[in-house]
């Protein structure tokens, strides 16, 4: 069974293969992926990795609050995402 890892603050500079070798040294990692903008391509400052479900709570613990570039890391399991709801239009 895996977890997923909402990692938070995260520098500009990261990107999917930095936070993939940094979590991979608490376990295996599944997934790493940092989110981009959709126009501009660039970092919003968070992202997720998924590792096994042991692996994922020691790298919680090591990780939250850690300093990567000089900004203090958020690290928590990652809550579900709430189902969107459609917008009616009112022609």
């Amino acid at each position: 069974m895996t977890k997923k890892i909402y990692v938070g603050n995260l520098p500009w500079s990261a990107d999917d293969a930095s936070m993939r070798e940094l979590f991979s040294r608490h376990g295996e990692v599944v997934s790493a992926r940092v989110i981009t903008d959709r126009d501009t391509g660039r970092s919003r400052g968070f992202g997720f990795v998924e590792m096994a479900a042991g692996d994922a709570d020691a790298a919680i613990k090591a990780l939250n609050g850690t300093n990567l570039d000089g900004r203090p890391l958020k690290v928590n399991e990652a809550e579900e995402r709430a189902p969107r709801q459609q917008q009616r239009r009112a022609w």
